[in-house]
């Protein structure tokens, strides 16, 4: 018995590909969507839902913001509905420095979301591949970076490699990259992306009935 739900989105997006997913939202929208490939502990799993954001930005320690902490900023951006989000971590300017570990991410597991989309580095690899959700960033850290970049803001506006990731955007990565896709967009966005691979096939076909031809022509 197969329970695989081929008409879910998350289901659609990981049988697409993130490349056919950049094809797609350049025919839906004009604007950058494609983030260049990241880092996973487990790069076989991909990683799908909607945003929930974090800010980060370097660090000062004379704002309120620094006493706020991840937790109550984790807590602002998942909401009352966490399950299936993904947590987007901006730079801060600062994409080697780390922004988190297992242990912090832990309330990811803890609250079901499908993952972690980090636009910098995290710590803790071997944590991070035992927990069941999907974990995407620029690389592993050792070194704390608490001193270098800070938690600022939640459910906010982020940039991710020079890609506006707003609250809800649907995200995508796999092992060739990411892309952002706007909520209202998603069907639209996942029907083009079908269109797209239908006209690779047909384009495949073409090309080998091509050199078919050419063959012939010589005989």
């Amino acid at each position: 018995m197969n329970d695989v739900d081929d008409n879910d989105p998350g289901t659609r997006a990981a049988e697409l590909g993130c490349a056919t997913l950049v094809d797609a939202m350049g025919r839906v929208h004009r604007h950058r969507s494609h983030i260049l490939a990241l880092k996973s502990p487990e790069p076989h799993r991909p990683l799908f839902g909607p945003a929930a954001t974090i800010a980060y930005l370097p660090y000062r320690d004379d704002v309120p913001q620094v006493d706020l902490g991840f937790a109550e900023l984790f807590y602002d951006a998942i909401g009352q509905d966490p399950g299936g989000q993904v947590l987007v971590l901006s730079s801060g300017g600062y994409p080697d420095a780390s922004h988190g570990g297992g242990t912090k991410l832990s309330r990811v597991e803890n609250h079901q979301l499908a993952g972690v989309l980090a636009d910098g580095r995290l710590r803790d690899f071997e944590q991070l591949r035992s927990f069941t959700f999907a974990t995407w960033c620029r690389g592993e850290a050792t070194r704390w970076g608490g001193d270098t970049v800070m938690p600022y803001a939640a459910d906010v506006a982020v940039e991710i490699d020079g890609v506006t990731v707003t609250p809800g955007d649907y995200v995508y990565a796999d092992a060739s990259g990411a892309v952002v896709i706007p909520a209202a967009s998603l069907t639209r966005v996942l029907d083009e992306a079908d269109a797209v691979e239908r006209e690779d096939r047909e384009a495949a076909v073409h090309i080998r009935e091509e050199r078919r031809a050419a063959e012939l022509d010589h005989q």
